[in-house]
């Protein structure tokens, strides 16, 4: 069929997120390594993932656990070795899968050559490599900005007697991308890791890299409530998502097309409208801007439709769709919609159209991990204790099997794992029809293998809540698909269409080829796919 030939490898395929901290310990010290993922990298390959994407592997004091770079062009040997890397690499080439880094250029650690040079006397020439500032007229800080992590984005520096901004921790200084040495800098680390074969990156933060000069007072949210994080107090309209944030990432773009067919994927949590700008003038800025919808809104028949359809008709011409049901950041899916509810979030983001990015163990049903608080690691859930914001929850080990540790490390893991691991692991789902992983494993190798599914068109099916409907479709084939939201029985009744078909999927495999036709029931919890007559 001509019409696959145009369609790149991050159109078609599947992304999975690797947290390598938590994937596999090949070494005993209870901390996930890059020879670890090389172990598990033929499960990926089986359950039909086309790309892996790493989250940072870099050298860092760990004060966010990787997200904090003190080099951009090495590994911390908690993960391994450089030779690891490139074994890594090779052997994800070698069964035709893709390897994705996460690069982090808004912020770099405290600990970085570039801040220490910036830090050390007002006249450094890297002084203006990041953000610093005398403190406001009447003393204090320059504005009143917010660290995502809690308390203020300003650090005072006792010894050069200004402040410095940090979006995130004290330790993330953030880098002042108005300055075209830091521009050429960061292009260094891309190509410096583009030149070794990556196949992408994903953009840490993308929406925070550049802040308005004026440096203007963000103004207060009216619809903050106590229990969310204190970074909401105020709305970010000055220090994210400026104007001139676009010419960068146009930049980024350039560099990544003199290689070929790289990708880039931008983190981005903005409204649609605001989001699909990041596309950029004619599809030059990200390939693929993070579509986080399926994370950020109410699990809502109604909601999640208008807001698919939104999102189709803003997005830009010759701009790809992609979705996200789970990160490192988020609440689980399986925690955040309920265990029935999570076979049906796993077959909207595998029939949607546009790149689907999975986070590992979503595909096992694993569910946040209560962590007490004396095990408590995460700095945001640290920082802002009364708040129960913690990402370690969602950020456990992966369970491979019913032995010590679900076959994770042979020491003791870093975070704790869940009590049903035993039966809640790759090993045991694998040889159970009805499970999770069953179920992911042949959506996504039906999704493989239907061109009408991983590129076809997307067509709404109005229809009644609590009930989700659309069809994928090429010129040869159409695929209907209805998802039912909710717990209870429902009745899909099309207006002004007649659908008959087969059954080629269901969460419950019992319903697999029957037929349907007119008005057609499912049960509560259900999502069928159809192949229509």
């Amino acid at each position: 069929m001509k019409q696959e030939q145009q369609y790149l490898w991050w159109q078609s395929g599947i992304i999975y997120q690797v947290y390598p901290r938590s994937f596999q310990d090949s070494d005993g010290d209870g901390i996930g390594d890059l020879k670890g993922i090389i172990k598990r990298l033929d499960y990926l390959k089986w359950l039909g993932v086309t790309a892996v994407w790493v989250s940072p592997i870099y050298p860092s004091p760990m004060a966010d656990y990787g997200y904090d770079i003190s080099d951009y062009c090495g590994i911390h040997p908690l993960f391994g070795t450089m030779e690891d890397f490139d074994a890594l690499l090779q052997e994800v080439h070698k069964r035709d899968m893709k390897l994705i880094l996460d690069l982090v250029p808004n912020h770099t650690s405290n600990e970085h050559p570039w801040f220490l040079e910036s830090r050390s006397s007002r006249d450094n020439p890297k002084r203006d490599w990041y953000i610093w500032e005398d403190p406001a007229e009447h003393g204090g800080e320059p504005n009143n900005w917010l660290s995502v992590f809690g308390g203020s984005g300003w650090e005072w520096d006792e010894k050069t007697e200004q402040y410095y901004y940090h979006a995130f921790l004290k330790e993330q200084p953030d880098l002042n991308w108005r300055n075209p040495e830091v521009q050429q800098a960061m292009f260094d680390v891309m190509r410096f890791w583009l030149d070794k074969g990556v196949d992408g990156f994903r953009v840490d933060v993308m929406w925070h890299m550049i802040k308005d000069k004026k440096l203007r007072d963000n103004p207060p949210n009216p619809d903050y409530q106590q229990h969310e994080s204190t970074y909401n107090q105020l709305i970010p309209a000055f220090s994210t998502d400026q104007p001139e944030v676009h010419d960068i990432v146009a930049m980024m773009r350039s560099v990544m097309d003199e290689y070929d067919e790289r990708v880039m994927i931008g983190e981005i949590y903005l409204p649609i409208h605001r989001l699909v700008s990041y596309y950029g003038q004619d599809n030059s800025g990200a390939h693929l801007p993070f579509n986080f919808m399926l994370i950020t809104l109410d699990w809502n028949a109604l909601t999640l439709s208008s807001h698919i359809d939104e999102y189709e008709g803003a997005l830009p011409k010759g701009g790809w769709p992609n979705w996200v049901i789970g990160n490192h950041d988020k609440p689980r899916i399986t925690s955040r919609v309920g265990y029935s509810q999570a076979k049906i979030a796993g077959m909207l983001l595998l029939t949607l159209r546009g790149t689907p990015t999975l986070y590992y163990g979503d595909e096992l049903g694993m569910r946040d991990v209560p962590i007490p608080p004396e095990e408590v690691q995460d700095p945001q859930g640290l920082n802002m204790p009364d708040k129960d914001l913690s990402r370690d929850p969602a950020r456990t080990p992966m369970q491979w099997d019913n032995s010590a540790n679900a076959g994770f490390t042979d020491g003791k893991p870093w975070l704790r794992l869940p009590t049903n691991f035993r039966r809640v692991n790759v090993e045991v789902q694998k040889e159970d029809q009805y499970s999770m992983l069953t179920f992911y494993h042949r959506l996504i190798h039906l999704r493989q293998q239907e061109a009408a599914l991983n590129i076809g068109d997307y067509e709404p099916v109005l229809t009644k809540a609590p009930l989700l409907a659309f069809v994928r479709k090429t010129e040869e084939k159409q695929l209907l698909v209805i998802l039912n939201l909710s717990h209870k029985p429902c009745t899909f009744r099309p207006q002004g269409q007649r659908y008959k078909g087969t059954v080629v999927l269901a969460t419950d495999p019992e319903r697999e080829e029957s037929t349907v036709e007119g008005n057609i029931t499912l049960y509560g919890d259900e999502g069928i796919l159809v192949a229509l007559d």
